[in-house]
């Protein structure tokens, strides 16, 4: 048996122990629609992009003589950049976010799962490199690397609140970060200053449960937290309401600063909302981080 065949049934077995996250992020990745040139960019590479007309300054060996003999003006030969970036990501794998309000609703986890791993397969579709935060998944190419993807983010984290993983951050690569970054802010702004000490730039993904938002909770009312660590009971929880909304408004603010200070960009998604549209969103900021 040749050793292409074995990594080939290797690679297929171990996605068979995980087909439906593979699958659903498969199925999201092919609704997007990135145009004919997906994340190319000119450059000095060997593969042909497009034409342009030339401008005051361009070479006469860029020029194309059988493109330009067809009229009037010169055109120059553009060859797509070949090299490919780095773009680490990192999930919250929390207790927090597993929660869900209603039955009808993918968890927190589950949507930031679907959407890092969705965005993972459209980089790598594109010739990026993806991989986590810190030392355990370093940025690789292809689909088997996709794979590792999603057995690391079946694992879910026994606290509360995970932190960012900011070791082993490779100079001016690109990042994404996916959490409800309701734990320690702390945390946040440690990994943040830690990349941009790097020259990485990235993507801040805020996902909240639509009752996260409106604080829908009135009379008796038992909160606890997903891991069971914290609970409180309040007889008047409409009571609490307008507290709570400015303490998320105030968390809101201080991410907002936080990614402007560092040079990130932060977004906000809904797990009741369109997933394709957040993932169209996520490609679109990341692509931007290059520029």
């Amino acid at each position: 048996m040749s050793p292409v065949l074995t990594l080939r049934e290797r690679s297929e077995a171990e996605a068979s122990r995980l087909p439906p996250l593979l699958a659903r992020a498969e199925h999201l990745a092919g609704t997007v629609l990135l145009g004919d040139h997906g994340r190319r960019r000119a450059g000095l590479g060997d593969d042909f992009w497009q034409y342009r007309p030339a401008q005051m300054g361009d070479s006469r060996r860029l020029i194309d003589h059988r493109r330009s003999a067809r009229g009037d003006q010169q055109f120059v030969r553009e060859r797509e950049w070949q090299i490919a970036q780095s773009v680490m990501l990192w999930v919250d794998q929390g207790a927090s976010m597993r929660f869900a309000s209603d039955a009808g609703l993918p968890s927190k986890a589950d949507r930031a799962r679907l959407l890092t791993l969705a965005t993972a397969i459209l980089l790598v579709r594109g010739g990026e490199r993806v991989g986590l935060t810190g030392t355990t998944l370093p940025p690789r190419r292809g689909n088997a690397q996709i794979i590792r993807l999603a057995e690391a983010f079946s694992v879910d984290d026994a606290s509360d609140y995970a932190a960012p993983e900011h070791r082993a951050m490779i100079p001016h690569a690109r990042a994404l970060f996916m959490s409800d970054f309701l734990g320690d802010l702390a945390e946040v702004e440690l990994a943040l200053t830690k990349a941009a000490d790097r020259g990485v730039r990235g993507v801040l993904l805020q996902i909240l449960d639509p009752s996260e938002e409106v604080f829908p909770y009135r009379g008796r009312t038992i909160f606890q937290s997903m891991g069971g660590t914290l609970a409180h009971e309040t007889l008047k929880a409409g009571e609490l309401r307008q507290r709570y909304l400015d303490r998320l408004a105030e968390r809101k603010d201080a991410l907002t600063r936080l990614t402007r200070a560092t040079g990130w960009q932060l977004g906000l998604h809904h797990t009741g909302d369109s997933a394709q549209a957040a993932l169209l969103w996520l490609y679109r900021a990341l692509d931007g981080g290059t520029r």
